[in-house]
């Protein structure tokens, strides 16, 4: 498939900021120790390469350097060259892009350890920005704050903090809340590129009006404006950033200039000679769906041509790979637009295509005899109560994760593999003939087509031929029906 170098960077590799994706070699994973978490402190250890032990000190160590040293560079940059380039950058920003050796620093070192993997991240890029910049824009704010999300998440939609700090954005559970973010058993839209997105804006928007500052909003954004606003009164009142940093918390004294850093380095990545490949998958190749069920990965990977990895990568809000559903909520699949017509052509066998997984499961072959069509009014309580059953059987049964029926959908109501009445009683010695017959008493109402809608696989035709009615337009109630 054309997306396979966007699942390799998207699923496939670890967070790119955590471990070098593109070589295994043990002298590159040496090299890089220090600086991993040095750049993206907020992120998990269990994605980071082993640390040196010493990191605590973390970017907060001032690493002053002298304006004519040269640190390792693909054209030599020198101090001179990049104050002219920053001071480009402050006239056309928000952001206080001020030279200073902190921040030259910062840019330094990246450019240093990590001008492979900020290849992979501004090519990631390509599926994320146009997402963040669709919704900067909406809350009229500087679009330099896609880089932000760079910082918060390497771009890595299900990044998980030790905290508890979720997505590409990074919300904390009830930050996350706060903001609209849905978090239940089955979703936790922290994870959904778009929503958390809007969040995030919602947020920072906050923040801003707050602390009338973009500099101040960022200590903010990663520290929580309770810490900001200590910092500004243990500080004397001053509103700086750079005045107040040293009464910040540790991490978020390295924030601005990391957020600072990746800004120019992807602003300058040509000039920097930093190439990215070319992914195959941009945000403008993939659509959405509004799904009228509930569905399981599996269901879609069975009908349509997309893989488990895939559908994780492109719907990462779904934390147990089961899309649920709601009449008062709209939930979305996202796919690849080429594949979108195959999805709504196949739609409502997918959405039936629930029984290969409950066979494979509980070991329950689907026939004729173990099972029962959902008919318009049936609910999980009144079938269990027809077929003399509990509702948690029939759900473990059938691998129901909640209680909603689709109209036609066949469930199996007993684990035996003997016969079962319409009406809902388990057939008896009595009820059978030697012949596997069952008796059907017709009722007021009845038709044919309705008695035939109460018995798997049993069509009009046969039963009229089972019983010599070919002619016959009119049930009478009480008329004794054989249905074989």
């Amino acid at each position: 498939m054309k997306n396979s170098f966007f699942l390799y960077f998207l699923v496939l590799s670890p967070l790119i900021f955590g471990q070098n994706s593109l070589r295994s070699s043990e002298s590159m994973l040496e090299s890089t120790k220090t600086f991993e978490r040095s750049y993206f402190p907020n992120l998990p250890a269990k994605h980071l390469t082993i640390l040196d032990k010493n990191y605590n000190k973390g970017l907060d160590n001032d690493w002053l350097i002298n304006p004519t040293d040269t640190i390792y560079s693909p054209n030599n940059l020198s101090s001179l060259q990049l104050k002219e380039q920053l001071k480009n950058l402050d006239y056309k920003t928000p952001f206080k892009v001020n030279h200073n050796p902190t921040l030259e620093r910062y840019i330094r070192v990246f450019l240093k350890n990590r001008r492979e993997n900020i290849a992979v991240l501004i090519d990631k890029s390509n599926y994320y920005f146009p997402i963040f910049e669709t919704y900067l824009d909406k809350y009229d704010l500087p679009i330099e704050l896609k880089y932000l999300a760079v910082v918060e998440s390497a771009l890595q939609p299900n990044a998980n903090s030790p905290v508890g700090a979720k997505g590409l954005w990074q919300f904390m559970y009830q930050t996350g809340k706060q903001y609209g973010l849905e978090v239940n058993s089955y979703v936790d839209e922290r994870f959904d590129p778009i929503k958390s997105t809007e969040a995030a804006c919602q947020y920072l928007s906050y923040l801003y009006k707050r602390f009338d500052s973009w500099d101040l909003a960022l200590a903010a954004y990663n520290s929580g404006p309770g810490n900001v606003a200590k910092a500004i009164k243990r500080s004397g009142g001053k509103r700086n950033y750079w005045e107040i940093r040293a009464y910040l918390p540790q991490e978020t004294k390295g924030y601005l200039p990391a957020f600072l850093a990746t800004y120019y380095i992807f602003e300058h990545a040509t000039s920097l000679q930093i190439k990215p490949e070319k992914s195959e998958l941009s945000f403008y190749e993939i659509d959405t769906i509004h799904l009228k069920k509930q569905l399981k990965f599996n269901q879609i990977e069975r009908n349509i041509s997309i893989s488990n990895e895939m559908l994780k990568a492109l719907n990462p809000q779904y934390k147990k790979e089961i899309i649920p559903f709601d009449q008062n909520k709209s939930y979305i699949l996202t796919l690849p637009v080429n594949l979108v017509d195959q999805f709504l052509e196949k739609e409502t066998t997918i959405y039936l295509d629930q029984n290969k997984e409950v066979c494979a499961k509980y070991a329950i072959p689907i026939t004729s005899k173990n099972s029962y069509i959902v008919h318009a009014g049936d609910n999980l309580p009144s079938i269990a109560k027809k077929f003399n059953i509990t509702v948690q059987q029939l759900k473990k049964w059938n691998g129901l994760q909640t209680d909603f029926l689709i109209e036609q959908q066949r469930l199996v109501v007993t684990d035996q593999n003997f016969n079962t009445h319409p009406n809902g009683q388990v057939a008896t010695k009595e009820l059978l003939h030697k012949k596997s017959f069952v008796i059907h008493t017709v009722k007021p109402g009845d038709t044919l087509f309705k008695i035939s809608r109460s018995y798997p696989e049993v069509t009009i035709h046969q039963i009229r031929d089972w019983n010599n009615i070919l002619d016959v337009k009119y049930l009478k109630p009480g008329t004794q029906l054989k249905i074989y």
